[in-house]
This record gives structure tokens, C-alpha cells and sequence, in this order.
């Protein structure tokens, strides 16, 4: 999205990446990714994801050949009742402040209109209507066909192995193979390799592993719209989150937004484990018992680079010229896909937007709490 919009802005753009193009191990690729504005009392959270969600739809008109953002709504459930400042209560009070109108949910209203969850386990919720996910991998792929059809030049096969520079400006990147590639500025947005080009953000960012895991589902109709939709299982005290049966892909994907595992990019295998599966299936064994014995197709680890607070980082580079750092998704980027663009291309520029005061350089001690609200920060342990 950043070449893209650098692009349209006037400037010469060249994409480099390590691999294909779209690449198997990048974040991005899946066959889903959630789209929310539910952020519990943050309120420019919000703000974005209200925008985001305009330009999905956009782009469901305009970029891509057939739809591929699904507004099916998100569930929001609670094993207890909704109470002021969890993940739950603040959005639905934020959602209602900012106009919108979530649909609130008791036990048998959840079990009335979702009946592939265990009647019981969860007693309160919402639906907000205004969400869903977006056939991700498919909306990369047409973003990369923009992008060439814009005149940004596209270089699969070259891994950036460091950033050239002249002094304390950064001046290009050479690649593992030998090429070297110059320019009047650098965009970094690497994703969980991003300190190993940038070494200087490592005592801030880390690469962390999240299970997915793709089901197959022994009775698709109960896990279709409207009898199930995008989920969000206590998710801010477990993790679990997932998605309806996928038309394309014909399974149940169900993934976990946890603490994860510390994992180095380049050398660690991305295996989910034995222990992750056993995870999977006490969950699906409480709350949705007929997926309990119900096949594993597919799983991944998904490479998370989280920063310290949680907040992403896209911001020029205070000591080095030329160089722009887009990254620290910390595993909820993706659904701001239509606005990312615009806020890299204003960094890049130096110029100021409604929002990118959040993600600037900044300077976070060991001790920096995460902030992003739907994250489940116990240790496995405890989540269980």
C-alpha cells in the first residue's frame, strides 16, 4: 500500500521482497483477516477502523474483480457478564458513543442465533454488523496487480541483507544475491525482520508466533452467515478468535491473539506444536464441541513483530536521512490495509495526519506495558 501511494504521489518506486510475490511466510498471507473497529475506550482506534472499513468497500467496488471484504458481522462474546473497562464493555459503550448500534446478546439470544456455540458458556456479548473479514492473500494479490499496473517496479526473489549509506544517510539496500538498489529514500516495512535491517529497534520490537489453524467442519451450514459469524471468544482473557467457513477454502479457520512464542524470523521453523493443538482442542471441546474432533487441515504460525506498547511504528528515522520505518503490526494491521498507504507516504513526506502522531519514533523502556485491548496477555496457563 505505501508503494502504491508513493506512486500516485509522483515518485519512482521499486518493491522489493524476499521471495514470490505474494510471499507464503509474510503476516498477510491467509486465506482471512479480520476486519474491526472494536478497540475497546480507544477512540482513534476506532476512528481508524471506521475509515478502514470505507475503503474496503471501496476497494470491493473499485480494485477488486468480485467482492472481497465480507461484512458479516463480528461476535463479541463473554463467559461473564459485560463490566466496565474489559475489552468487551468499552467497545460496545465506544461503538454506541460514536453512533453506531451493536446488537447486545445474552445467553439465550447466543445460543437462539449461534447455535454451533456449547449453550451456556457464554452469557453475554454483541454483534457489531459493521465487521467481517477480508479474503486477505486474494487482496494482496490485487494490490500487487495495482501496483505494477501504477508503474511500481517489482523485485521478488531479493532479500534485503542491509541498508546502504553515505555517512548517516541511508542511500539504498543491498540484497543477499549482490544486487544493491539505491534511492532517495528507504521504506523498511520488513515486518518481524525489521530489526535485522534496522538493528537499533530491537530492544523495541520482537517477533512472536501465533497458532491458526484451518478445520474442517462437519456441518458447514452451522458455520456460515448468518449462523456464525467473525468471533471474538473472551478473546482479551484467551485469545481465540475466528472465522465462518470459507466458501473457497472450505474450512473453519481459528487462529489465537495471545502472548505466543518468541521466534527468530530468518532461523526458527514456523510449526505449530503439539502443546498449540492440545490448546486448539480444550477450547473447541468447551465452546464449540462440534469442531472438537473435527479435522486440522492446515496450520501456520503467524509471525506477529510486536512492538513493546502494541502500537505500530511508521515514522522517519530521527538519526538516518532518507530511511522511513513502517512496521510493528503487532498483530492487528492488517485491517487497516485502505489507510496504511496514506500514513507511510505522510511519513515519508514529513507531514502530519489525524493519526500519526500515535505510531511516531519514540522511546520505550523494558518496562512498556501492550495496549492494544483484544490482546490476551496470560500465559497459557491462565488462559486455560
Amino acid at each position: 500500500t505505501a508503494a502504491i501511494e508513493l506512486r500516485q504521489r509522483g515518485y519512482r518506486v521499486a518493491l522489493l521482497d524476499p521471495g514470490p510475490l505474494p510471499h507464503e511466510l509474510a503476516a498477510s498471507t491467509d486465506i482471512s483477516k479480520a476486519v474491526r473497529m472494536d478497540y475497546g475506550a480507544d477512540e482513534l482506534y476506532m476512528r481508524m477502523g471506521e475509515a478502514a472499513r470505507q475503503g474496503w468497500l471501496t476497494w470491493n467496488k473499485t480494485l477488486f474483480a468480485e467482492p472481497l471484504y465480507h461484512e458479516v458481522g463480528m461476535l463479541f462474546l463473554n463467559t461473564t457478564p459485560m463490566s466496565p473497562h474489559s475489552y468487551e464493555y468499552e467497545s460496545y459503550q465506544m461503538l454506541q458513543k460514536r453512533g453506531h448500534q451493536p446488537e447486545r446478546l445474552n445467553a439465550l439470544d447466543i445460543a437462539a442465533r449461534f447455535p454451533a456455540w456449547r449453550e451456556g458458556v457464554f452469557v453475554d456479548g454483541y454483534l457489531n454488523p459493521q465487521a467481517g473479514y477480508v479474503e486477505s492473500g486474494r487482496a494482496v494479490e490485487a494490490l500487487l496487480r495495482l501496483a505494477q499496473s501504477l508503474g511500481v517496479t517489482l523485485h521478488a526473489n531479493a532479500a534485503a541483507s542491509h541498508l546502504l549509506r553515505s555517512g548517516s544517510r541511508i542511500t539504498g539496500v543491498q540484497t543477499a544475491q549482490g544486487a544493491s538498489f539505491s534511492g532517495d529514500h528507504v521504506v523498511v516495512a520488513a515486518g518481524a525482520w525489521t530489526p535485522l535491517l534496522v538493528p537499533d529497534l530491537a530492544p523495541v520490537m520482537v517477533a512472536v508466533g501465533q497458532p491458526v489453524f484451518h478445520l474442517k467442519a462437519p456441518k458447514p451450514a452451522l458455520f456460515q452467515p448468518p449462523n456464525f459469524a467473525v468471533f471474538a471468544a473472551d478473546i482479551s482473557q484467551t485469545g481465540w478468535y475466528g472465522f465462518p467457513w470459507h466458501p473457497q477454502a472450505r474450512v473453519v479457520k481459528i487462529a489465537n491473539h495471545g502472548v505466543g512464542r518468541r521466534i527468530h524470523p530468518a532461523r526458527d521453523p514456523r510449526q505449530v506444536s503439539n502443546e498449540d493443538i492440545q490448546f486448539l482442542r480444550s477450547f473447541l471441546t468447551e465452546s464449540l464441541p462440534m469442531l472438537a474432533e473435527a479435522p486440522i487441515v492446515t496450520t501456520r504460525l503467524c509471525l506477529y513483530c510486536d512492538t513493546l506498547d502494541e502500537h505500530f511504528w511508521i515514522d522517519r528515522h530521527p538519526n538516518h536521512p532518507g530511511l522511513t520505518v513502517a512496521a510493528g503490526g503487532s498483530g492487528h494491521a492488517f485491517k487497516f490495509a485502505p489507510l496504511l498507504g496514506g500514513l507511510i507516504a505522510d511519513a515519508v513526506e514529513g507531514k502530519a495526519n489525524d493519526y500519526g502522531a500515535r505510531f511516531r519514533w519514540r522511546a520505550l523502556g523494558q518496562d512498556t506495558q501492550g495496549e492494544e485491548a483484544a490482546r490476551n496477555r496470560h500465559e497459557r496457563q491462565q488462559a486455560t
